[in-house]
C-alpha cells in the first residue's frame, strides 16, 4: 500500500505544481518522477527487510540475499534512468520484465505466510494477492504509459 500511496501522491503534487508555474501538466515528467520515488522506497525495502525478502524467494534459488540486494540497487538505477528521456523507454522495458519476474516471489511469500518485515510466517497469506496482482498490473501499466507509450508518442511528433 505504501509504495501506491507514493506513487500517486507523488503525481498528483508534481502535476499541480507543473500546472500552476507552468501552465502545463507535464504528465510525463511526474508519471516517471513518480515512478522513480516510488522504486527508491521499495528499494530501501531491500536493504532494510534484506532477511524478509530473501525469505520471498523458494529455498532452491541460489544466493537469495545477494539477489535482494542488487535487486535493490537495481531499481535505484532503473529509477533514475526514467528521468532520462533518452533512456526512459529502456529503463521502462526493463521495468517491465522486472516485475513480472518478480510476481512469483509474491506469490511463493503470500503461500508461505510470509511477513517480509518481520522475517517470519504470520504474514497475511493468500488474501494479500487479491492486492498484490492487481497492483502488479498497475504497475506495469503506469511504466508502460508514461514511460513507453508517452516517450514514443513525442518522438513522433
Amino acid at each position: 500500500m505504501k509504495p501506491l500511496i507514493v506513487l500517486l501522491g507523488v503525481f498528483t503534487i508534481t502535476s499541480l505544481i507543473a500546472r500552476f508555474s507552468t501552465g502545463s501538466w507535464h504528465l510525463p515528467f511526474g508519471g516517471n518522477l513518480a515512478m522513480c520515488l516510488m522504486l527508491f522506497l521499495t528499494a530501501i525495502g531491500h536493504f532494510k527487510f534484506t532477511q524478509g525478502m530473501a525469505l520471498m524467494l523458494p529455498p532452491f534459488v541460489p544466493y537469495r540475499t545477494g539477489l535482494v540486494l542488487i535487486t535493490g540497487v537495481l531499481e535505484i538505477i532503473l529509477g533514475l534512468a526514467l528521468l532520462s528521456p533518452v533512456l526512459r523507454p529502456y529503463a521502462g522495458y526493463v521495468l517491465i520484465v522486472f516485475f513480472i519476474l518478480i510476481l512469483p516471489s509474491n506469490i511463493y511469500a503470500a503461500i508461505k505466510h510470509l511477513n517480509m518485515e518481520k522475517a517470519s510466517y504470520d504474514g497475511p497469506g493468500l488474501s494479500y494477492l487479491w492486492f498484490r496482482i492487481p497492483l502488479q498490473a498497475f504497475f506495469i501499466g503506469w511504466i508502460y504509459y508514461f514511460s513507453i507509450y508517452l516517450q514514443s508518442k513525442a518522438a513522433a511528433v
